[in-house]
């Protein structure tokens, strides 16, 4: 994601009110006018320093917000900031009960009311992907024509990680979707039999998720992430140059496109395969 579309992003209601949630607390503390009137102490000069326990709290934020990123393959500031917002919620909730309970009290009534009234932005934009409603339907689409490629992501619908991928996923499948390669998904957390026949684990622990596998003639050919010769799950991260990458995309979609009749390619695919 460029940097001019990350900060179109930013500029959705949802980001900003949650990036002023995450900073509520610190802003308070450090705005005069504000703390002088919210935090009430005999010692006025000293009301809006930070004293040690709110320090050590937001200190093991920047910790926690930091190993959960890495553990859900954050590649984008847009990422980075969609998983640590619960975390600094909570902080700030700590916080404001540690000055007082009230002052939590009315925090998380304000989470839960931006919450219920700006949900987080979905993915929006043109996608061709193939959503399997059973594991049958599934297995029959890969047998059904062995010629085509078949890109599949398999996922679940509360991992953190599977949530970050998906629009990287359908803009994959709008740029390079044609009729030799295709895109699916299938939730795993619905079909725990896919999981099984695959072998991926749909555990909360699970570093599996997103599984993305490449199919040829209805047979695995490759996926990310991975095991090693040792039987280690190897570390992927799941950005769209990352599965270009990986999984030879430009390639494929040009032997695909090569494969097909002049008259059946579209002018995108046309102007593509030059």
């Amino acid at each position: 994601m460029s940097l001019k579309k990350e900060l179109r992003t930013l500029a959705k209601p949802y980001y900003w009110v949650n990036i002023l949630l995450a900073i509520s607390y610190l802003l308070a503390k450090k705005t005069n006018v504000i703390c002088t009137r919210i935090f009430q102490q005999s010692d006025q000069d000293e009301v809006c320093d930070m004293d040690s326990r709110e320090v050590e709290i937001l200190f093991f934020l920047v910790i926690v917000v930091m190993i959960r990123s890495r553990k859900t393959g954050s590649v984008t500031m847009i990422n980075y900031l969609s998983s640590s917002f619960l975390y600094t919620k909570v902080a700030n909730m700590i916080l404001w009960s540690y000055a007082d309970f009230r002052y939590g009290l009315g925090f998380l009534l304000i989470c839960v009311l931006v919450g219920m009234l700006l949900p987080e932005p979905s993915y929006r934009g043109p996608e061709h992907i193939t959503y399997f409603r059973n594991a049958q339907v599934f297995d029959e689409e890969l047998a059904r024509d062995k010629r085509a490629s078949w890109l599949i992501c398999f996922y679940t619908v509360w991992n953190p990680s599977c949530v970050n991928f998906a629009p990287i996923f359908a803009e994959l499948s709008a740029e390079y979707n044609t009729e030799g390669l295709r895109f699916g998904k299938i939730d795993i957390g619905r079909f725990p039999d896919v999981a099984q026949k695959y072998r991926i684990s749909d555990s909360s622990f699970s570093r599996q998720l997103p599984t993305v596998i490449l199919f040829q003639q209805g047979k695995e050919v490759d996926r990310r992430p991975c095991v090693d010769n040792k039987g280690k799950l190897q570390k992927f991260f799941f950005s769209g140059d990352n599965i270009r990458a990986t999984f030879g995309l430009n390639q494929l979609y040009k032997q695909a496109v090569e494969r097909l009749p002049a008259t059946a390619a579209t002018p995108v695919e046309s102007k593509k395969s030059k």
